[in-house]
């Protein structure tokens, strides 16, 4: 297996190596786990596999875990289908800078997403490294935001276009979850920016020592939470992925967020995630 540095921030195409074999030989796997943990996003090119060796191979990680709103594979409970065809032109959720499942009580720890169709052109995927997102804020952000906590929310996001009842009945069964603003990653120790598209707003801003007025916390949090929000946006900490068919990205989620670029003209983008159980942040 060859190690291929994509960006100096994130990313690493990993060559000459079938996810496949990773399966039974725990070798390997130990070299494609220690490489994620580096490089926090790996990518392979041609990688001819069954959906059930995606899974087998996904669950080498942890165990899987079905989507709500977006539907699985009824073969294969935890490989949640993102299918795009040229009738849904209106169906963006994923195009916005993200961590998967970041309203749940517990995120995920990371997925295994494989293309089984792209457009010719168009459609990649994006991924920013949060540590270093945190590490270059300055100095009196950190301290302002170290002991910050945030909610974050499924009915205001994947919710927000259903009728009222199914919106409320969905956050009935998902109640927004709460987390730190800057967790620590539980493997490296590193520490994460936490917040995303999924983030509502902080929980415990409104406090003698930051508001003295009503207007210190309205607009003055969700200014600094748009902030914190935008660092991922930064082309520094970023890599940016062109699918093909049969390409494979593995991505650490407590330390990145990605974006799906729909930049593509209507036509079919059909992706198949294996989205591993994670841990509650801390």
């Amino acid at each position: 297996m060859r190690i291929e540095q994509l960006t100096y921030a994130i990313g690493a195409e990993l060559i000459g190596v079938n996810v496949a074999h990773a399966i039974n030989d725990d070798g390997l796997f130990a070299e494609i786990r220690s490489a994620l943990l580096k490089h926090r996003v790996l990518f392979l090119r041609d990688q001819h596999i069954t959906r059930a060796e995606h899974v087998a191979f996904a669950r080498r990680f942890g165990e899987l875990e079905d989507h709500p709103v977006a539907g699985s594979d009824p073969e294969y409970p935890g490989l949640v289908r993102i299918y795009k065809t040229p009738d849904q032109p209106n169906d963006r959720y994923e195009n916005a800078w993200h961590a998967d499942a970041t309203w749940r009580e517990a995120p995920q720890f990371g997925a295994v997403l494989r293309c089984v169709e792209c457009p010719p052109v168009g459609g990649d995927t994006m991924w920013a490294n949060m540590v270093l997102a945190y590490e270059n804020l300055p100095a009196y952000v950190k301290t302002q935001i170290a002991d910050l906590r945030a909610r974050h929310s499924i009915e205001a996001s994947f919710g927000a276009a259903m009728p009222i009842e199914k919106r409320l009945a969905l956050k009935a069964q998902f109640p927004d979850a709460e987390h730190p603003v800057v967790r620590t990653h539980p493997e490296t120790g590193e520490k994460v920016l936490f917040v995303n598209a999924f983030t509502s707003h902080f929980t415990n801003f409104h406090t003698p020592e930051r508001v003295r007025f009503g207007q210190d916390a309205n607009p003055g949090a969700g200014d600094l939470l748009r902030y914190l929000i935008s660092q991922a946006y930064i082309p520094e900490y970023q890599v940016r992925w062109r699918w093909e068919k049969n390409s494979i990205a593995i991505w650490d989620n407590r330390s990145t967020q990605h974006y799906a670029v729909m930049d593509y003209p209507p036509c079919h983008r059909k992706m198949e995630r294996a989205g591993i159980i994670g841990d509650k942040p801390y």
